[in-house]
């Protein structure tokens, strides 16, 4: 399975990292698209810079539009972005293919792939809110960073898993990351 992960300039950068490693476990291709910001906020929050990325995959910068994955010649499976800025959010929605992430986006939309947008964002205007019924509407999956509680996760990381968690299964991906929901527990 060949996965696009895009980086981008929201907070929760943290997300996409776990992915990474977590696709990176299960053989995945990935390739990975940081932007500027992303990758500012990457080493803010994690430590963790372009040098750690190129360890699971080839690293591609959002500048560089000569990139495989900016024509829809290009076979991959699937594209997340996680996480997903509001901007990067707005571009995809309205066909703004400025960027590799939002043209690699454009390309899964037009080519009928898997697009999942990680959104980090909170409170939500009624903007974001329309940006996400768009890119909905196109054939996005639009998952905002909400993490579950029911598997009464003990530290972030779990609460993290949770999320990527649900990542890799809209991708057909098997993980125990997390204790599935199995019904409320009789007392």
């Amino acid at each position: 399975m060949i996965v696009i992960l895009a980086i981008t300039g929201a907070s929760g950068a943290v997300y996409g990292f776990r992915l990474l490693e977590k696709l990176h476990e299960a053989k995945a291709d990935v390739r990975v698209i940081v932007s500027r910001t992303g990758l500012q906020i990457l080493q803010e929050e994690t430590g963790f810079g372009e040098k750690e990325l190129a360890k699971f995959g080839k690293v591609y910068r959002d500048y560089d539009l000569k990139a495989p994955m900016a024509s829809g010649s290009y076979l991959f499976d699937a594209m997340v972005v996680a996480p997903c800025s509001m901007k990067t959010l707005g571009c995809i929605a309205n066909g703004i293919s400025s960027s590799l992430v939002t043209r690699a986006a454009d390309v899964a939309l037009k080519e009928g792939r898997k697009l999942i947008l990680v959104i980090r964002e909170t409170p939500l205007n009624i903007v974001h809110i329309r940006n996400m019924l768009s890119v909905a509407e196109a054939g996005a999956v639009v998952m905002p960073a909400c993490p579950g509680f029911y598997h009464k996760p003990k530290t972030l990381e779990g609460l993290v898993d949770h999320l990527v968690g649900k990542v890799l299964d809209q991708l057909g991906i098997k993980h125990s990351l997390y204790r599935r929901w199995d019904g409320i527990a009789k007392t």
